[in-house]
């Protein structure tokens, strides 16, 4: 019982943290690896999408209510993603992913590092592109951060926000909301793969998936209340967590 009540408040945490900045996985999978340590990682990774992808859902359509969401960004990024998620997925069986794994904290301190020091990075909503040019940015980053979630994963949220932002010129409020659109691409294409190989806990990635929304929904209320400023300090936050949980499964672990 107290196990379940752990994955519950965890998956709250999650949907919480999630529909702000993305990085939810960075405390649902550990406490899921933790209390099911038996259980094929495949399986867990599996029900961990399950809970994941009805709480992303809910936060996107709260933005979608809420804010003028930028469909002609977030639609063509989230059909690449999508289809360049299967292929990480299929990349992954036939290439191991240590060099990502080496990689991911450097990456990710240069975009700590950035947000940073550019203080006025997210405040303002100016879009930079149209048309054309829009969509095929918008194809080019859903295919790459699809393939990276595909293929390794941590921190897709963060990085769609990121890119959202000095990319397009979105402020962190309309990133964060056009990143929920592309996510749940993502988590359906990995949803998918892990549901015909068999790798799910259906009762258990359903109850999570209650918490993740209720988490969700006071997350997308939060950043819709207190605006960019408080999106790009949670943000960095979340970014800094990652490096160090990044860095220690690179070089210590």
């Amino acid at each position: 019982m107290v196990d379940y009540l752990m994955l519950a408040v965890a998956a709250f945490a999650a949907g919480l943290v999630d529909a702000v900045v993305g990085g939810g996985g960075l405390i649902q999978i550990p406490v899921l690896f933790s209390v099911f340590s038996s259980t094929a990682p495949a399986t867990l990774l599996g029900t961990s999408k399950l809970a994941g992808i009805f709480g992303t859902a809910a936060a996107a359509v709260n933005y979608a209510r809420r804010v003028s969401l930028a469909w002609t960004t977030a639609a063509p990024a989230a059909v690449a993603a999508f289809l360049f998620a299967f292929l990480g997925a299929y990349t992954v069986t036939r290439i191991p992913p240590d060099f990502m794994r080496t990689l991911l904290p450097i990456v990710l301190v240069a975009v700590a590092v950035y947000t940073f020091w550019r203080k006025d990075f997210g405040s303002i909503h100016a879009p930079l592109h149209t048309g054309t040019r829009e969509r095929l940015m918008a194809m080019g980053i859903g295919a790459l951060i699809g393939f990276y979630d595909g293929f390794f994963g941590p921190g897709t949220g963060s990085f769609l926000v990121f890119l959202f932002v000095r990319f397009f010129g979105f402020d962190f409020l309309a990133a964060s909301a056009v990143a929920k659109v592309v996510n749940v691409a993502c988590n359906c294409a990995a949803l998918m793969w892990f549901g015909y190989s068999g790798h799910l806990l259906w009762q258990l990635g359903l109850m999570m998936a209650a918490c993740q929304v209720a988490g969700s929904l006071l997350g997308t209320k939060l950043a819709m209340k207190h605006g960019s400023g408080f999106v790009r300090r949670l943000f960095l936050v979340v970014v800094t967590i990652l490096i160090f949980k990044t860095g220690y499964d690179a070089f210590l672990k």
